[in-house]
């Protein structure tokens, strides 16, 4: 029930990833995110079953955080309590002068090459037009969908040569009738796959998520054109202008959910 309201309130709602007004009670809520997903235990018995493919679903929202929200093996180093938190990747001090010159134009807000930012790619299971925010992810006729997050965690460069934001973008790319992104990253790792919730800083280990979420996270970082990234915050069906903050890491057992090992 918790889920359904929350996507009729989201309907009405701006283009905002997480309201204070969503959160519930951590007790009655179910697994929250984001995690360090190193750690497979966890004591949260909630089971949403076994999510659809990526492929089979609708491609509903892309947005990006400063820094990772996930711990992982590539992007384990922390990047403090501060207003942005999170976790960073070990790539900062082996980047070429050429890779950390300040880009001529920046679009997204006060990222630099160096940073770290994490994607999330949000499916859903409802018939939609992919568009801003969570609200996107439902519909008046489906207020209670199934939704997956695809992950990746990136180092911004100043390189041509790195992996491109249109490639991983939607701009009406579609896969037997579904909106899809025109690619995910391939190389970085199996995806960790837990039960968990929407993420973001109106969230906190006493004020949760009430979102289910099939997570997809890929463990180590790539390297992404802030060139290309800035080309996407200028222009893109999702409002997207700068990055989101991060909630800080869950740890406490009865809010994670245990994960399967590969």
């Amino acid at each position: 029930m918790f889920r359904a309201l929350t996507f009729a309130a989201a309907l009405l709602a701006s283009a905002t990833l997480a309201l204070p007004a969503w959160a519930a009670d951590c007790g009655a809520a179910g697994p929250q995110s984001p995690r360090d997903i190193t750690q497979w235990s966890g004591s949260n018995p909630a089971n949403y079953g076994q999510p659809p493919e990526r492929v089979d679903m609708n491609l509903c929202n892309i947005h990006l955080h400063e820094n990772a929200e996930h711990k992982g093996p590539g992007f384990a180093v922390f990047a403090g309590d501060g207003p942005t938190g999170g976790y960073a990747c070990g790539l900062r001090d082996t980047l070429s002068k050429a890779e950390l010159r300040a880009p001529k134009v920046n679009h997204c807000g006060d990222l630099s090459p160096g940073d770290t930012i994490e994607v999330h790619w949000v499916f859903t299971s409802c018939d939609i037009t992919p568009g801003p925010g969570l609200g996107s992810c439902s519909s008046k006729s489906c207020l209670n969908p199934t939704l997956r997050v695809e992950a990746q965690v990136f180092t911004l460069v100043n390189d041509p040569s790195a992996m491109q934001f249109e490639t991983l973008d939607w701009d009406g790319f579609e896969v037997n009738g579904r909106p899809q992104p025109r690619s995910l990253p391939a190389h970085t790792g199996t995806p960790v796959e837990y039960f968990g919730s929407t993420t973001g800083p109106s969230y906190s280990d006493t004020s949760c998520s009430p979102l289910q979420v099939n997570w997809s996270v890929r463990p180590a970082c790539a390297k992404l054109d802030i060139n290309s990234l800035s080309r996407w915050c200028a222009d893109n069906a999702f409002d997207e202008n700068k990055p989101h903050g991060v909630r800080k890491l869950v740890t406490q057992p009865e809010q994670l959910s245990p994960i399967a090992h590969h």
